[in-house]
């Protein structure tokens, strides 16, 4: 596998995300990415694995309009302060809903791991 470009993780992460060559804007979509006024596609994910309905630590990952950048972070429930859930042991249900969020989107071709 070839080195990715352009990548990024989250605070605490050693784990390393690329775009995958075969990412489709219809594909974003399909996965829950919605459009925002300048182009990009951004999605927004509770991790809260107990219900997606509290106001929780949250996965937001951007991709730009040309499908070349990636922005990924874990951020409060408002949104402006990143969040390290990987530093501690009670955040396991947390990473281990990030977890299962990134794979989906690693099997749907929108993201590649690079360890």
């Amino acid at each position: 596998m070839a080195l990715l470009k352009e990548t990024a993780t989250v605070l605490g992460n050693t784990t390393q995300y690329g775009l995958s060559d075969a990412v489709k804007k219809y594909t974003l979509r399909d996965t829950g990415f919605m459009p925002t006024n300048n182009g990009n596609f951004q999605l927004e994910r509770p991790l809260d694995p107990n219900s997606p309905f509290n106001t929780a630590i949250k996965l937001k990952i951007t991709v730009g309009k040309e499908l070349k950048t990636l922005k990924m972070s874990v951020t409060s429930a408002d949104g402006l302060h990143p969040v390290n859930i990987f530093k501690d042991e009670k955040n396991a249900e947390n990473v281990e809903q990030f977890n299962f969020i990134i794979n989906h989107l690693i099997e749907r071709d929108i993201l590649v791991a690079q360890a």
